[in-house]
């Protein structure tokens, strides 16, 4: 098991809490951002494997910003992996 409270950058959202186990998301949770959404993506990408989550939200932008909670999901993923 393995967990990560990833700080983000550029987005409403303050972190990211998450949990994986063997390569698969076990739970997610943002603090702060646009909740709905947030527990959407979430809903979403729980269950899944690391490297599809990431290839899914990598790069989505959020209202001109270069960034979003769900492309900085995918970079705290990322990290995750490289541990």
């Amino acid at each position: 098991m393995s967990n990560l409270r990833f700080k983000t950058q550029g987005v409403c959202s303050t972190h990211i809490e998450i949990e994986t186990q063997d390569g698969i998301v076990k739970s997610i949770l943002f603090n702060g951002g646009c909740n709905g959404n947030a527990k959407g993506v979430s809903a979403l990408a729980v269950g899944c494997e690391i490297t599809s989550v990431i290839e899914r939200l990598e790069g989505i932008s959020c209202n001109g910003k270069l960034t979003s909670c769900p492309d900085q999901l995918a970079k705290a993923l990322k990290s995750m992996i490289k541990e």
